[in-house]
């Protein structure tokens, strides 16, 4: 064996690497009887990139077929037994980024509510406006400009991944990041109201589509959709959109001086309606340790409606008598939604911190009837004013700021219990018994004439 020193000297021999120990050597001389003749060092190194490469693959190699065995293993997972029969789980969990149950609790309802969720699944996927797609067209436009983001289309996004199946959970980080972005009060990482975030959501949802589609007036794209007639719109803070259409409603309040007899009306649009649970039910704490009457759903409708008179310090302005006076209040309900969103005010406000009424509230899975609240119910329909169940979000804990989400919601006639990123088979029984936070009810499709018939 020589050394490269050696090999130096010798320059009437040509030189050849040992591939085993790695050493140079020169002329007819063998190492441990290996011998391979090469004018190339370089050699050396080809040969330990191939068997580099030869390693990689191996490992590439492994971790596929780990990967597949987990995909399987989710797949799996995701069978049900059902009559018997198997069935595949297609519904699809979101992971909790930090105390966001209180957002995947929200977009679990909204998903499953199927006119709201295919319209935004139906929309074009788009590119935001950036230095490489500057040129392209966009629908949305409100929410752009230094923060260069869509509420709009990350939501599509998310609601296009909750129903796909081939994963058990998603994780709504880009979501989230817009949310940040545009609704400053849901940033960081604590726990926060689920009523409060869907009315933001909505608004803000509402505001941006309001910009238009590609040039194309938003009011035409309704038109063209048959389900969002003119007569279902709702304007909230300017033109008509599939929020408004879907979840806008109308309130006629009206005012009465007790001193002068003078009515005044006023009409005010809703997405949703924030219902008390009557004072006398709020000591009851669970279904099975209810001692008196049960506070049902229709109980806070007739709280929220019924003829009050106005407190001191909620004098109305009566312009016949130039002065405030006591007068009383009473809503009716001039329009009723295709989507009926009902909150019950479980948290109020005492001196010092925010309690909660655990009070359980009974309510129709299917059946709601609203007429009795119309304003004009005999211009109705008899089936316009029924509504049935499509989702439940539950608040579980003690505070606003602590605690809990999860939602019960409606799919193909089977119900599901969303749990942040996990999801699981359940029955109306188990649905009927949560302490519901927010009601989420679908009108009820009006029999075509021959059935009536």
């Amino acid at each position: 064996r020589y050394h490269l020193m050696s090999l130096l000297c010798r320059s009437n021999k040509s030189p050849w690497v040992c591939l085993t120990c790695s050493s140079v050597h020169c002329g007819s001389y063998r190492c441990d009887d290996f011998v391979v003749n090469d004018t190339k060092l370089g050699l050396v190194q080809k040969v330990r990139e191939h068997l580099q490469n030869l390693e990689n693959s191996a490992f590439t190699s492994d971790r596929h077929r780990k990967r597949k065995l987990l995909e399987n293993s989710s797949l799996n997972s995701k069978l049900l037994k059902v009559n018997g029969s198997t069935t595949a789980l297609c519904a699809t969990g979101l992971r909790n980024l930090g105390n966001t149950c209180f957002m995947n609790a929200i977009l679990q309802s909204l998903s499953n509510i199927q006119q709201f969720c295919c319209y935004f699944k139906e929309l074009p996927a788009v590119e935001l406006r950036n230095g490489k797609t500057a040129g392209r067209r966009t629908y949305h436009t409100r929410s752009q400009g230094d923060n260069n983001v869509s509420l709009v289309e990350e939501f599509r996004k998310t609601l296009c991944a909750l129903w796909q199946g081939n994963q058990t959970a998603f994780s709504p980080e880009s979501l989230f990041y817009v949310v940040w972005k545009i609704m400053p009060n849901f940033r960081g990482y604590q726990q926060q109201d689920a009523h409060e975030f869907m009315r933001y959501l909505l608004d803000h949802l509402h505001l941006e589509l309001q910009g238009g589609f590609n040039g194309v007036s938003r009011s035409v794209i309704l038109q063209e959709n048959s389900n969002l007639s003119a007569s279902n719109k709702c304007c909230i803070n300017g033109a008509s959109t599939v929020v408004t259409a879907i979840f806008g409603g109308i309130l006629q309040n009206e005012v009465n001086c007790l001193i002068c007899g003078t009515e005044s009306r006023k009409f005010d649009p809703f997405l949703d309606l924030s219902l008390d649970i009557p004072s006398q039910f709020r000591n009851k704490r669970t279904k099975n340790q209810e001692s008196g009457p049960m506070c049902t759903l229709r109980d806070c409708l007739r709280s929220f409606t019924d003829l009050e008179e106005l407190d001191e310090t909620e004098l109305y302005m009566c312009h016949k008598c130039k002065k405030k006076q006591k007068s009383t209040k009473k809503f009716w309900i001039q329009k009723l939604p295709k989507v009926l969103c009902l909150h019950l005010k479980r948290f109020h406000w005492t001196a010092y911190l925010r309690n909660k009424v655990d009070t359980y509230v009974e309510f129709p899975l299917r059946g709601l009837d609203m007429k009795c609240y119309l304003l004009e119910p005999e211009n109705s329909g008899p089936e316009s004013c029924l509504y049935d169940l499509v989702a439940v979000v539950v608040h579980h804990g003690s505070g606003v700021g602590s605690g809990h989400y999860t939602a019960y919601a409606a799919h193909e006639g089977r119900w599901f219990h969303f749990n942040d990123s996990t999801v699981t088979l359940t029955d109306e029984e188990t649905v009927g018994k949560a302490k519901a936070y927010i009601l989420f009810y679908v009108e009820r499709p009006a029999k075509p004439a021959a059935e009536k018939l």
